[in-house]
């Protein structure tokens, strides 16, 4: 697909890395394709799936010339998936979104309004959750206005799913073969003196499933203690601290919060 100057200036590269999403992945490349924001490109990466997701993405890029398929012979997983679709991407924002996961039609219209009023380099929205069937659950997560680098570490408050991320200011984005590699990326972002700026609106839906790769709080907590101590090399003391907070900010969003 060919793009004029103009449309350069303000296209919108959607990264999702696809991964056995046969039962989800027709519903995500819709909410995306049905945004009310149109000068966007949604790049699949088909991490050598073996069911019929690399079949759909092809249906799909026959149908809409915005989809781009990058299609892998062997599972890299989800960080070099995505970092694959970030080499390939054309648009001054980047946006991630997974395969199971869907956005309100105003997401990206409203964002990019938001991030050129503002004139800011990365923003995320409020989210709510759903269940395995697409059911609403009754949960949702609020954001902040505005996160730093020393927030981040306190706890993730930001929803993959709903960043978009302006990177002529930001520079680089290559996200760690770790876990939470997404929590790494938005850490090194802010670390630069970038903050995550946010729309408290939902705009995204965020479907728990019993295979999600965060499901597991006990996995989830260790993956974070990580971060905190080896990749960040936050000091004991400190790394306590910001461990007990989110551990608390966790249970209040997955368990308490209404």
């Amino acid at each position: 697909m060919k793009y004029s100057l103009n449309q350069m200036q303000d296209l919108v590269s959607v990264i999702t890395p696809v991964h056995n999403a046969e039962k989800y992945l027709k519903c995500t490349v819709d909410s995306v394709l049905g945004q009310t924001y149109k000068n966007l490109e949604i790049i699949l990466v088909d991490d050598a799936s073996k069911d019929s997701s690399r079949e759909i993405i092809k249906v799909y890029q026959q149908k809409d010339e915005r989809i781009v398929a990058v299609l892998l012979d062997e599972n890299v997983g989800v960080a070099d998936a995505r970092n694959k679709a970030i080499e390939k991407a054309k648009g001054k924002f980047i946006a991630f979104v997974d395969s199971d996961d869907i956005w309100l039609e105003t997401k990206i219209e409203e964002q990019v309004k938001f991030m050129k009023e503002h004139d800011i380099a990365f923003s995320h929205t409020g989210y709510e959750f759903i269940d395995e069937d697409g059911h609403r659950i009754g949960k949702s997560v609020k954001v902040d206005y505005k996160l730093n680098y020393t927030d981040m570490l306190k706890s993730n408050g930001v929803g993959c799913l709903t960043v978009v991320i302006d990177r002529e200011k930001v520079g680089q984005i290559n996200m760690p073969k770790i876990r939470h590699e997404d929590y790494a990326t938005w850490l090194s972002i802010l670390k630069r003196g970038h903050e995550a700026y946010g729309i408290n609106k939902v705009l995204a839906l965020y479907r728990k499933t019993s295979t999600s790769l965060s499901g597991n709080k006990v996995k989830s907590a260790m993956w974070t203690w990580n971060i905190l101590k080896n990749v960040e090399k936050v000091p004991l003391p400190k790394a306590i601290l910001y461990f007990s907070n989110y551990a608390i900010k966790n249970i209040n969003k997955h368990f308490l919060k209404r």
